[in-house]
């Protein structure tokens, strides 16, 4: 009673209280992080100004880390040349080279694993789940929008079927009433199912663009359809432990 009082009280963050049920977010954050790069002078010009580009990364052992494939282009790696990237939460972060060492997916939803020139201090991996995810199941996200540490609750809808969506592992995830909650630099993020093993990796949001005066207003899509396009984790199988 007690319990289902506190969920009922906090209203602001419901999504903590059904996390709460599913997984304790405490056993999955040391295994999820923030990862930046910083872009030298001839970058930010080529950006137009931009500093860097932030996203989520997950370790899947202290020298290999995952994410998606648009954060990593957009951030320069390759699989050839060392680049420094920032790792870490607040100001627990460390700056280790890193270059891709394995790209897994289709062509339009593809997991990237960095190798990190050497091992992130206090990293722990996280588990993959094999198994397909059925409609309906609760799954948990750790992720690191705007840099900030957010776990989001939520569910999952469907596989996609057609064109660019083929291959996707389709979800609903939400933060109270906060639907972008999973937005920029929350790319990356591990989606775990209630044992705590990666069923899917964030890739981006179903979004729609409003013009209002001289703001752009992004507006995500409506109570029960999906807002989280991932990647499925079995892309990752031979990086699979057995437990």
């Amino acid at each position: 009673m007690l319990r289902l009082l506190l969920c009922a009280l906090v209203l602001i963050v419901p999504s903590a209280c059904v996390a709460a049920g599913c997984v304790d977010p405490a056993t999955v954050t040391p295994s999820t992080v923030s990862i930046m790069r910083h872009f030298d002078d001839a970058e930010m010009a080529a950006w137009r100004g931009v500093v860097g580009i932030r996203a989520t990364g997950w370790f899947l052992s202290p020298t290999s880390i995952a994410t998606v494939e648009h954060v990593t282009t957009a951030m320069g790696l390759s699989d050839r040349d060392w680049k420094h990237i920032e790792i870490g939460s607040g100001p627990s972060k460390q700056s280790i080279p890193a270059r891709i060492r394995h790209v897994a997916g289709s062509s339009a939803h593809r997991i990237i694993v960095a190798e990190l020139q050497t091992a992130f201090a206090g990293a722990q991996g996280l588990r993959l789940r094999l198994e397909p995810l059925v409609p309906e199941e609760r799954v948990v996200s750790v992720a690191y929008p705007g840099g900030n540490l957010r776990v989001v609750a939520g569910r999952f809808v469907q596989y996609g079927d057609a064109d660019r969506l083929a291959g996707a592992a389709l979800l609903e995830m939400y933060d109270g009433d906060d639907r972008l909650v999973l937005d920029h630099g929350a790319s990356g993020a591990p989606v775990l199912d209630c044992t705590g093993r990666v069923v899917a990796v964030v890739n981006y949001l179903f979004t729609t663009s409003m013009q209002f005066m001289s703001h752009t207003i992004r507006i995500p899509t409506a109570w029960g359809q999906p807002n989280v396009v991932s990647v499925p984790a079995p892309v990752l199988k031979e990086f699979a432990r057995a437990d």
